[in-house]
């Protein structure tokens, strides 16, 4: 089967035995789309905050996103087949920002991992792809420090990130954002850390 994403220019590839070649790949809003609505538009995508979009408003988001210098979006494929969407941005940028105190090579870091196939649970699927986004973060963009901010109530996510190496940090508010371009709602969320000596020591 061919690769249909074989064309397009990664920005971090690693290849993991027994889990095969992601590649990290800058999103392309309009031909992402319809991936990235099907995944969104699940029951357990509800703490992504797009359930009830169509694949036009979600097309709509990325492109505005794409606009920015501060928050990015990328598309991790496993051999050829997506698997995650990761977005990246700076938190001194972000409404995060106002609720801890933002260093110096901080990044903060989404990431909404595709459905699991008609095999169900994959086994190590998560490690191995929030390793690959330690990598891509760490390495190739130098950061030293990532933050993250589920929602409180996604305990699921919460677990699997202090799993592989996140610290808790503390619970906080994030602030309702209503702009012309985008609007939040207000957000209590676990913020965690990954320090980059942690994720990779020596």
């Amino acid at each position: 089967m061919s690769d249909p994403y074989a064309s397009r220019t990664a920005v971090h590839e690693e290849r993991t035995d027994g889990f095969g070649t992601v590649r990290v790949l800058p999103l392309d809003a309009e031909r992402d789309a319809g991936v990235l609505h099907r995944w969104v538009s699940e029951e357990r995508a509800a703490f992504w905050g797009m359930n009830g979009l169509t694949r036009d408003q979600v097309a709509e988001i990325y492109a505005h996103m794409d606009t920015l210098d501060t928050h990015h979006a990328l598309l991790l494929v496993r051999d050829g087949e997506p698997a995650a969407l990761l977005q990246t941005y700076e938190p001194d940028a972000d409404r995060v920002g106002e609720c801890y105190e933002v260093r110096p090579g901080d990044i903060g870091v989404h990431l909404l991992l595709a459905p699991a196939g008609p095999d169900g649970t994959r086994p190590g699927w998560t490690s191995a792809l929030i390793g690959v986004v330690t990598a891509y973060v760490f390495r190739t963009l130098g950061r030293t420090r990532i933050v993250i901010d589920p929602d409180v109530r996604n305990a699921k996510a919460i677990a699997r990130f202090l799993k592989q190496g996140f610290t808790a940090g503390p619970e906080v508010v994030l602030p309702e954002v209503d702009l012309p371009d985008v609007y939040l709602p207000e957000k209590r969320a676990q913020l965690s850390f990954l320090d980059r000596e942690v994720a990779f020591p020596g």
